[in-house]
């Protein structure tokens, strides 16, 4: 996890970690994401999985995808966001929250004509850190969208008809 530091706490009953997680500014793993976006990998897996991400004017976010296990809370940080939630549509601005529980399909990206940030919490955690590499090298065409189907039960992020 680069220079996360976990501090009060060492492993909890299950030999997992416990205690805070602290992430300075900088210090998150960056993925490149075409049209200026990038992934900042803030936590993966325990209580919560949390990126920030910044996607350039339009760009798509996520395609139509689901969880099975985990709810997923994007709050927008700046910007205009795109959502297809089920059946609906919304736009959700600056200071705007969207919680999408398990089974909900749902897709977002940048709205047209400006770019958005995006605090994306996973809760539930799930160790998704190397998804979002994967995903990061699949928006550059250095890797097929095919590669992430084998691991949508790992990382549950499930793809409707794959």
């Amino acid at each position: 996890m680069g220079n996360h530091v976990w501090v009060a706490g060492a492993e909890d009953a299950m030999g997992g970690r416990a205690g805070a997680l602290v992430v300075r500014a900088g210090d998150a793993e960056e993925v490149p994401l075409p049209h200026e976006g990038v992934f900042r990998l803030l936590a993966d897996g325990g209580a919560a999985g949390v990126n920030r991400l910044s996607l350039g004017a339009g760009s798509a976010g996520a395609p139509n995808h689901f969880h099975t296990r985990s709810t997923e809370l994007f709050y927008v940080l700046g910007g205009t966001a795109d959502f297809l939630l089920g059946a609906e549509s919304a736009t959700v601005t600056e200071g705007g929250l969207v919680l999408v529980p398990p089974g909900l399909t749902h897709a977002f990206g940048a709205a047209p004509g400006g770019g958005v940030e995006l605090l994306v919490v996973l809760t539930p955690g799930v160790e998704r850190f190397d998804y979002f590499r994967t995903l990061g090298r699949v928006q550059h065409g250095l890797a097929p969208f095919e590669d992430l189907l084998p691991h949508q039960d790992r990382y549950d992020v499930h793809f409707p008809g794959a």
